[in-house]
C-alpha cells in the first residue's frame, strides 16, 4: 500500500484528499501546516506527497526547498488556490512532480498520482540496472561441460515459473549468478531483482532488513524504512548464504512464504508481498537441520527446485573459455589493448586446484594481465598464479 503526506492549512481540502486517496487503497497522513508537514517528510518514506503553497508559518514552496534539501525521493505534487502560470513554473523549476490548481479535480489527481507512480518506478529501475550494468557487464554463464549444460537447462524450464529455487554450491562457484539468471528468463524480468547476503548483516539487523521496520521500533530507528521483502514485491528476492540467518528470521521468513504477507519490526499491520524467492548456501543444510541450527520446514519450502552449481575443479575443461572471457573484460577494465594466453598457459591454469572456484580464476586473471605482457605464457602462469 503507497503512502501518502497531505499538507495543507484547510481541513476541507485535507479531508477530501483523503476521502479520494483511501477509497484508492492509498495510507493517508495528514499535516496542518508546512513546518509540520517537513517534520513528517524529514522522519518518515513517503511514495507521495501533496503540499499546498499558501500556508502560514512556511510555505510550499519552503517545504519543497526543505524536502529537497533532506534528500526526500517521494514525487512532491503542489496545489494552490491562487495558481497562475509563473506558480506553476517555479515550483517545477525548484523540484515539484506537478502542479494542480484548486478546486481540486478528481480525474486530475488520479492521473498525476498513476504518472507520479509509473515515474518513480522507472527511477528505481534505472537505478538497478545500473548497479547490474555495473557488476554485471559482460557475465554470463559460461561453460559447455555436462554440470553447467544442466543447470542452463534447468534455468530455461524452470525461470518462467514462480517456484522457489534453492542454489548450492562452493564460495566463488557463480550462485548469485544463476539467481540473476532465472530472474532474467521469468516473467518477473521486468521488475526489481533485490539481494541480502545473509552471512553480511549482523543476526540483530536482518529481520529489519528483511522485513523493514515502523518508526520506534529501537533506538536508530528514527523513521519507518521499507525491508526487502517490499522492496523486492513483484520481482525477486535473492537470499544469499540463507544457511547463516538466525533461527527468529527463519521463523519470520517461513511465514511470509507461507502466508505472503510480512511485518514490520515494531509493527502490528499485515503488508502484503509478492516475491519470487531463490536461496543459496554454500552449507549443508541437510546436516545444519540435523544439528538445529536450520528448520527443515523452511528448507522444504525453499527447495521446491534444487540446484546445485559444480565447482571449478568438477568443470576443468570450462577454465579455457572462462580464461579467455576474463582477458577479455579485464583488459576493458584496465583501459589496456586485449592480451592473449597460450596454449601453454591453459595447461597449467587447468592444473591448479581451484579452492575459490571462479572468483579465484578470475582474480589470478586479472593478476596475469596486470604483471605479464602482450601473450601470457605457461611460465608465468606457474610464477604467479599461486601466490
Amino acid at each position: 500500500m503507497s503512502k501518502i503526506l497531505v499538507i495543507d492549512d484547510e481541513r476541507s481540502i485535507r479531508r477530501a484528499l483523503r476521502e479520494i486517496l483511501e477509497f484508492e487503497d492509498y495510507e493517508v497522513h495528514e499535516a496542518e501546516n508546512g513546518k509540520d508537514g517537513l517534520e513528517k517528510i524529514k522522519n518518515n518514506d513517503f511514495d507521495l506527497i501533496f503540499c499546498d503553497i499558501k500556508m502560514p508559518q512556511m510555505d510550499g514552496l519552503e517545504v519543497l526547498e526543505g524536502a529537497i534539501l533532506a534528500k526526500n525521493e517521494a514525487p512532491i505534487i503542489m496545489i494552490s488556490g491562487h495558481g497562475n502560470i509563473e506558480t506553476a513554473v517555479e515550483s517545477i523549476k525548484k523540484g515539484a512532480f506537478d502542479f494542480i490548481e484548486k478546486p481540486l479535480d478528481l480525474n486530475r489527481i488520479l492521473v498525476t498520482i498513476r504518472n507520479a507512480k509509473e515515474k518513480t518506478q522507472l527511477v528505481e529501475e534505472k537505478n538497478v540496472l545500473k548497479t547490474v550494468v555495473r557488476k554485471f557487464k559482460g557475465s554470463s554463464i559460461i561453460g559447455e561441460t555436462s554440470g553447467i549444460i544442466k543447470i542452463k537447462e534447468m534455468i530455461e524450464k524452470v525461470g518462467p515459473s514462480d517456484a522457489r529455487v534453492l542454489i548450492t554450491g562452493g564460495n566463488g562457484t557463480g550462485k548469485e549468478l544463476v539467481a540473476r539468471s532465472l530472474h532474467d528468463n521469468s516473467n518477473r524480468k521486468k521488475m526489481q531483482f533485490i539481494e541480502v547476503n545473509c552471512a553480511a548483516i549482523p543476526s540483530e539487523l536482518i529481520e529489519s532488513e528483511l522485513f523493514g521496520h515502523e518508526k520506534g521500533a529501537f533506538t536508530s530507528a528514527v523513521k519507518d524504512k521499507k525491508g526487502k521483502f517490499e522492496l523486492a514485491s513483484g520481482g525477486t528476492l535473492f537470499l544469499d548464504e540463507i544457511g547463516d540467518m538466525s533461527p527468529s528470521a527463519q521463523a519470520k521468513v517461513l511465514r511470509a512464504l507461507q502466508e505472503n504477507c510480512i511485518q514490520r519490526v515494531g509493527g502490528e499491520r499485515d503488508i502484503k508481498v509478492d516475491c519470487r524467492i531463490v536461496a543459496a548456501t554454500n552449507k549443508d543444510l541437510r546436516k545444519e537441520i540435523e544439528e538445529g541450527r536450520f528448520r527443515e520446514d523452511l528448507y522444504h519450502r525453499l527447495a521446491v527446485i534444487p540446484l546445485h552449481v559444480p565447482s571449478l575443479n568438477e568443470r576443468r575443461d570450462d577454465i579455457p573459455s572462462l580464461a579467455e572471457h576474463f582477458l577479455t573484460l579485464v583488459c576493458a577494465e584496465q583501459g589496456i589493448p586485449k592480451k592473449t594466453i597460450n596454449s601453454d598457459a591453459l595447461i597449467e591454469l587447468k592444473k591448479i586446484n581451484w579452492t575459490g572456484n571462479i572468483r579465484e580464476l578470475r582474480n589470478v586473471v586479472e593478476r596475469l594481465v596486470i604483471l605479464c605482457d602482450a601473450e601470457i605464457s605457461g611460465d608465468e602462469v606457474k610464477l604467479y598464479a599461486n601466490k
